[in-house]
């Protein structure tokens, strides 16, 4: 019993460290960097260890998300008390910080369903944060499209800032604005 239990827990401490060493990478470098052969280098295993654990890169990009959704709704949950406002905020400083995990959460194509029967706790708890937060302030409209419509705002926001398709000097009016849109108060 012990034994059993000790070979899960060392399985478990393998796939943390190799989710984290993929992530410390993609941030550094971008998820191009990532590859099998550089993680098992940086984490001291062999390759069929890696693979023993994940099928592929795709399975660790993919566990490295659901690691940043649970981390990204932790932020949002911890400031839902500021409303519309600290969420926005919220939402903006976590891509700035960690966008290659945002990367791998909301753009790259990891097979993580959203809005289905199969999508995974973790991504539902994000998201009925956002609706929570502008429930106060919906005003008869259906919170979950609200939310889906101030997620869009705020993920094309990021991504336009990101792509410098936007004057950087207007970025904080532009939060303003969208905030003052969706019930919030401006700061």
């Amino acid at each position: 019993m012990n034994q059993r239990l000790r070979r899960e827990r060392d399985r478990a401490e393998r796939e943390r460290r190799i989710v984290a060493a993929a992530r410390e990478l993609a941030e550094a470098e971008g998820w191009d960097a990532v590859t099998t052969r550089r993680l098992a280098a940086l984490i001291e295993y062999s390759q069929p260890v890696l693979y023993s654990h994940f099928k592929g890169k795709d399975a660790i990009m993919r566990a490295a998300a659901l690691e940043g959704f649970a981390e990204f709704t932790e932020r949002l949950t911890s400031v839902r008390s500021g409303g519309v406002r600290a969420v926005a905020e919220a939402y903006v400083s976590f891509a700035d910080e960690k966008p290659a995990l945002y990367d791998a959460m909301f753009t790259l194509d990891l097979d993580l369903p959203f809005g289905a029967d199969d999508t995974p706790p973790v991504l539902r708890a994000g998201f009925e944060t956002l609706q929570a937060v502008l429930e106060p302030v919906a005003e008869g409209l259906n919170t979950g499209a609200l939310a889906e419509v101030f997620w869009a705002a705020l993920h094309g926001l990021v991504t336009l800032d990101r792509g410098r398709r936007q004057p950087r000097r207007y970025r904080e009016e532009r939060l303003a604005l969208l905030v003052t849109r969706f019930g919030g108060t401006p700061g």
